[in-house]
């Protein structure tokens, strides 16, 4: 290396150096372990000092070695020693340190301790703090006890009376992190990817699922091949899933998701599982005025044409004959792969001649059917006193 690009390196890591400021989240190579302390080369002429204790596990076990790179905060100079944090909160913490985290926007680790009215106690720091419920979660909160004795991050959004009176808030935090997570799935995700997630709610129109720090939407008719009629029937929250991603739209913050697509589409193989002619077991899955749609799996629907019901006996409405639920034997009569249609017969019906295809033609109403012009009519009865 040369004079002049070690002197340029050098000069990089001292600008980095003066210009960090209180708050500010930094990468930090962690230089020497030593009782309590952690040092760290942040890039300047001197060293960062991190307590040891935040980075130990449940065992007490210190989880990083010398040479490891870590994300840490800046939280302030003290007798010319940079002070930083992954965390406040998790070890001893001063109320002055509280104090600065609200000031420069460190997470603090706090343990929710129970529900109060209007949101959560938790205790920071030995400090008792209140997290309302719409601060609680990026997410509607559904069932309080879920959060009771869990540890979160926390922003201090409000510090008083000497850390007496301390309002906190995971929802900034967890804002933070989705939106840093979002910009790097902007750089990896991409349309057809088939991606794991997590449900994160249950409506009507389908299901939202967390795909790695943005929400994406399974619409219920993206859920099965089937006619799906309740998503419940189908996904839990909490769930995990493999989905493929249909549409990404990131100026609307819009991504549409399939579940169905992550499974073989029953359609490829119709033609081998039902030949013309070949009988088999459905359900009726619902009524129309030209027929009944029975279902012989999920996915795969075929139409009864109400010519084909009443046994010979001309019938108005499928439900004379048949309803909902109901199961019975039919027919394969045709199958149309393009259209994704089979045409079905009851087991016992024998076709009458015809010049027309009927399978797919709505029967004629009482409203449709014509006397004729007045001209016809007054024709006719001329004819007739001939």
């Amino acid at each position: 290396m040369s004079d002049e690009t070690f002197a340029d390196l050098f000069q990089v890591k001292t600008v980095s150096r003066k210009s960090i400021q209180p708050g500010d989240r930094v990468e930090a190579i962690v230089v020497g372990i030593s009782g309590e302390n952690i040092f760290l080369d942040i890039g300047g002429k001197s060293e960062g000092v991190l307590r040891a204790s935040e980075l130990h596990n449940e065992a007490g076990e210190l989880t990083v070695a010398v040479g490891d790179c870590i994300k840490v905060y800046f939280l302030a100079s003290r007798s010319g020693e940079m002070v930083f944090t992954t965390r406040l909160g998790s070890g001893q913490t001063s109320s002055r340190e509280l104090e600065e985290a609200f000031q420069s926007g460190i997470p603090v680790e706090g343990k929710v301790t129970g529900e109060i009215k209007g949101g959560f106690s938790v205790t920071v720091a030995g400090q008792r703090g209140f997290c309302p419920y719409s601060q609680m979660d990026i997410r509607k909160v559904e069932k309080a006890e879920d959060y009771i004795d869990k540890t979160f991050a926390f922003k201090i959004i409000e510090f008083g009376s000497q850390g007496k009176n301390i309002i906190l808030s995971a929802r900034a935090v967890q804002e933070e992190q989705r939106a840093q997570e979002r910009e790097q799935l902007k750089e990896t995700l991409a349309e057809g990817m088939q991606v794991s997630g997590t449900v994160t709610s249950l409506r009507d129109f389908g299901a939202f699922v967390d795909i790695g720090g943005i929400d994406g939407l399974i619409p219920i008719s993206e859920l099965a091949w089937g006619q799906t009629e309740r998503v419940e029937d189908v996904l839990s929250r909490g769930q995990q899933v493999q989905v493929i991603i249909k549409r990404l739209d990131w100026e609307k913050d819009r991504i549409s998701l399939s579940l169905r697509e992550t499974t073989e589409n029953p359609w490829d193989q119709v033609m081998t599982k039902y030949p013309v002619g070949s009988i088999h077991q459905g359900k009726v899955s619902r009524l129309a005025a030209f027929g009944a749609f029975v279902t012989l799996e999920p996915g795969i629907d075929g139409l009864l044409h109400i010519s084909r019901l009443g046994a010979g006996r001309r019938i108005h409405h499928p439900r004379e004959v048949l309803e909902a639920g109901q199961e019975l034997t039919v027919k394969i009569e045709s199958i149309d792969s393009a259209q994704k249609r089979l045409a079905l017969a009851p087991e016992d019906y024998v076709a009458k001649e015809s010049t027309h295809d009927e399978q797919y033609t709505p029967p004629v109403t009482r409203e449709a059917t014509s006397m004729g012009t007045f001209g016809d009519l007054l024709k006719s009865q001329t004819n007739k006193k001939r």
